[in-house]
């Protein structure tokens, strides 16, 4: 069985300002995470630590743009960890907005990793980002 997260939100904001809220990181780290070697480009690697001492080491790789409207990278921990998952960033012009969809595959691949990892925390970490920080953020 494949464990996935998969979430969607409509956001009141023009699909390019949504666009730049998750691919420039200057605006990431106002909502999302600092992430300082983030560059939009196919096959570059980024990195980003979370947790309250900052120590949970994420590395992720781009795997594929389509610009405005999909952004796909790899992420995994790597002081834990060679088990990849993939995130899939999608946007979708809407009446008065933007669709923005998530989608996190392959998360059994971090099973081994305790209950830290479980699907169910990665559902509730996306969804405050989305609905949330990511929502907050393109709408103010």
């Amino acid at each position: 069985m494949h464990d996935n997260v998969k979430i969607s939100v409509k956001v009141n904001a023009p699909i390019e300002k949504v666009w730049d809220a998750i691919t420039n990181r200057e605006q990431m780290k106002e909502w999302y995470f600092n992430i300082p070697d983030f560059e939009l480009k196919e096959h570059t690697a980024f990195n980003f630590f979370e947790g309250e001492d900052k120590k949970l080491h994420h590395h992720c790789e781009i795997v594929e743009i389509i610009p405005q409207k999909k952004l796909k990278h790899s992420w995994t921990y790597p002081d834990y960890t060679h088990d990849k998952t993939l995130v899939k960033w999608e946007l979708q012009p809407e009446s008065n907005g933007t669709l923005v969809t998530l989608t996190h595959k392959g998360l059994e691949n971090f099973d081994h990793l305790g209950a830290d990892f479980k699907k169910e925390n990665f559902q509730n970490g996306w969804d405050e980002i989305l609905n949330k920080a990511l929502k907050n953020f393109v709408e103010n």
